[in-house]
């Protein structure tokens, strides 16, 4: 009798269907590597996914490339169509543009011309996000708007989820904040009521965790940075290439909370996780690690993690324009800024530049620019609206503007911004605030709060193990005839 034919193809198929994505990978893969008869294009798509959460990025590529031959070779336009809307992504994540390209404008020769159709809702999204990257508002909301009205008329779950998405990155681009965050809550609600994909799923927290930190919405970040980690615990079937991602964004969201040690230690996984497709996310834990290494006293350390961010791509600003401060080059501080501040687009979201106008207000104080600090402060304000921690952000460079222009107008938004940074549970720019406040209230002629407020500020600083700035606090505690002046500066 001949030994039985083992259905490698079928169970492949069920363990996609299930999400068991190393079985699938090792049944399909030894499948297409020994056929009795060609994998079908579907099996090639599935294939294609099984290789890419398994970590073969180019057996992914690969397996998607015959899989859209073989649609177009069966007159599969709708099939042809998504393999080469998936080829866009996977080569974008790659670093590819050209190709990516390409393979997004072949996805449109496929699919503009059908009735609606589902895999339109895609095309649509990628429309949208291209419309938002040139500061074209309308023609992304327009573009969202036809992706929900496709992703509508679908039977798939995923894709209203991700219509939601892509309607709330271009509503937080317009500035329409209440309206973009209330649907990134609903599309983030679904993946974690489990109702969608893995795939779905784990694209959603990894954009919704950068949505939450560009927009400055830390509780949001905080919540859902918790979710996603569940989740990547969860299902790590192999390896979730979602995880590194995942892991460089609770680094970020650790930092602001003081968690220093757990935020370097994530920071240092998330490096070591992120696949090659998302290496923006690595160059983000890059710099996260550095900002801990620089607040704690280590330079040589922070520098090198600067460094890896930016060979990754990403320019490491205002952490490196802060330690180049604190080593005493505050002209090479300002020229890093400058640059950082050019290179932004609408992209990056208000927080980014926030936190660059709050560094130039700290170079420029350092460096008696008090006119460039108080246009950087006023512009910061603006920006800040009554969000809480951009708010917090502004109040304190506000507050240390009127330090070196009026000290008697310190007081008020320097308690503001105490009260935020309280609020907001950062214990670091909390600590930072009060020496402020404490030089404020010297200014006033009040050594007693003053002495208070420094206290304060340097228990803060021991507990975080920032011990640069724990040294100078204790010695101005122990010295009445001092006062603490933004960016680092004791002046007699």
């Amino acid at each position: 009798m001949s030994a039985p034919v083992i259905d490698r193809a079928g169970r492949g198929r069920d363990a996609v269907a299930h999400e068991r994505w190393a079985e699938a990978y090792t049944l399909l893969h030894a499948r297409d590597r020994h056929p009795d008869e060609a994998l079908t294009p579907d099996d090639l798509g599935a294939l294609s996914d099984a290789a890419w959460w398994s970590g073969h990025l180019d057996e992914s590529v690969a397996a998607r490339l015959r899989a859209h031959s073989a649609h177009v070779a069966a007159g599969d336009h709708r099939g042809a169509g998504l393999a080469a809307w998936w080829l866009h992504d996977e080569y974008a994540g790659l670093g590819r543009p050209a190709a990516a390209a390409g393979w997004l404008h072949r996805a449109h020769h496929h699919l503009d011309g059908l009735p609606p159709c589902p895999e339109q809702s895609l095309l649509a999204g990628t429309d949208s996000e291209e419309a938002t990257a040139r500061g074209d508002g309308p023609g992304a909301l327009a573009a969202a708007a036809r992706m929900t009205r496709l992703a509508e008329d679908s039977a798939d779950p995923d894709l209203p989820a991700l219509s939601r998405q892509a309607s709330s990155a271009a509503l937080l681009a317009q500035g329409r904040r209440a309206e973009g965050l209330a649907l990134l809550d609903e599309a983030v609600s679904a993946a974690a009521g489990g109702e969608l994909s893995a795939l779905c799923t784990g694209r959603l927290y990894c954009q919704a965790l950068a949505r939450c930190l560009e927009a400055a919405d830390l509780g949001r970040a905080v919540e859902w940075t918790r979710t996603a980690m569940e989740w990547c615990a969860a299902t790590d079937d192999g390896g979730n290439p979602f995880r590194g991602v995942c892991r460089a964004h609770r680094a970020e969201v650790l930092d602001l909370l003081g968690e220093w040690p757990a935020a370097e230690d994530e920071a240092r996984r998330a490096c070591r996780e992120v696949p090659v497709d998302r290496l923006e996310a690595a160059a983000a834990a890059y710099r996260a690690a550095g900002d801990v290494q620089r607040r704690q006293g280590r330079p040589d350390e922070a520098a090198r993690s600067y460094a890896h961010a930016h060979e990754l791509g990403r320019l490491p600003q205002p952490g490196l324009a802060l330690l180049r401060l604190a080593q005493g080059r505050a002209d090479a501080a300002a020229a890093g800024l400058r640059l950082a501040l050019a290179c932004q687009d609408v992209r990056h979201g208000p927080l980014a530049r926030a936190r660059l106008l709050a560094a130039v207000t700290e170079v420029a104080l350092a460096r008696g620019a008090v006119r460039e600090a108080a246009d950087a402060a006023a512009e910061l304000d603006a920006l800040a609206g009554e969000v809480p921690l951009l708010r917090a952000l502004a109040d304190t460079a506000a507050g240390a503007v009127a330090l070196a222009e009026r000290p008697g107008a310190a007081l008020p938004p320097l308690r503001r911004a105490l009260d935020g940074w309280l609020r907001l549970r950062v214990p670091y720019e909390a600590a930072r605030t009060r020496t402020l406040l404490a030089a404020a209230f010297r200014a006033a002629g009040d050594q007693e709060a003053a002495r208070h407020e420094l206290a304060l500020a340097r228990d803060g600083f021991e507990r975080l193990g920032a011990a640069p700035d724990a040294h100078r606090a204790a010695a101005l505690l122990a010295s009445a005839s001092r006062r603490w002046l933004p960016g680092g500066h004791d002046l007699l």
